[in-house]
């Protein structure tokens, strides 16, 4: 009952109210972005979503305009402190994940969930096992375990694994764990970037 309703009501509830404030901090992060570089506010990444639906997902753009994408050997984005396709104004977003709050608008249109798995670029799908694809059964999320308790430390193997443990286990009590350890990952700015 949790997953199937109750979950997303309460993803509603809050990104509704959390909606005023995103069009506050947008306002602030595009005057920071405009004095920086001068490109747009968000960068609309193509990723996987439920059911194997490819949605675009909003973020504050963190990287230069047309930066190329750079990729890990295991297909993962390459993500590194002196990545010079960052910007100024990025790499504080990126240190404070403020780059994902845009994803509100996600959860609020129903592409995502507050607590998921972490949504993949588009064109991993194909490479999903069939193990691996139970994580399509749920909406991708903001944070999820993995980031509560890797953030971008490991590869992408490492990461599904986590989500398949999440999607497993997914009831309220797990997910109010998540956000809380997902928190304090975030205030202590731990695995910010994969080595």
């Amino acid at each position: 009952m949790y997953k199937h309703f109750f979950k997303r009501l309460i993803d509603f509830i809050i990104a509704l109210i959390a909606f005023p404030f995103v069009l506050l901090l947008s306002i602030f992060v595009w005057v920071a972005i405009k004095l920086d570089d001068g490109g747009p506010l968000f960068h609309m990444a193509s990723r996987i979503g439920k059911n194997g639906r490819i949605f675009k997902m909003f973020k504050f753009r963190s990287m230069i305009v047309n930066a190329p994408d750079l990729r890990m050997e295991d297909g993962s984005t390459y993500n590194a402190e002196d990545d010079p396709r960052v910007t100024k104004v990025g790499k504080f977003l990126r240190k404070t994940s403020l780059d994902e709050i845009p994803q509100l608008l996600n959860v609020l249109i129903g592409d995502m969930a507050l607590i998921g798995p972490r949504p993949d670029s588009a064109f991993y799908l194909e490479h999903y096992t069939p193990e691996e694809r139970v994580i399509l059964t749920v909406r991708p999320g903001i944070t999820g375990w993995n980031q509560a308790i890797n953030r971008n430390s490991v590869g992408t193997k490492e990461k599904l694994q986590a989500d398949i443990y999440y999607v497993e286990h997914l009831s309220f009590l797990f997910d109010c764990k998540v956000i809380w350890l997902t928190v304090k990952t975030v205030l202590s700015h731990k695995d910010v970037y994969r080595a």
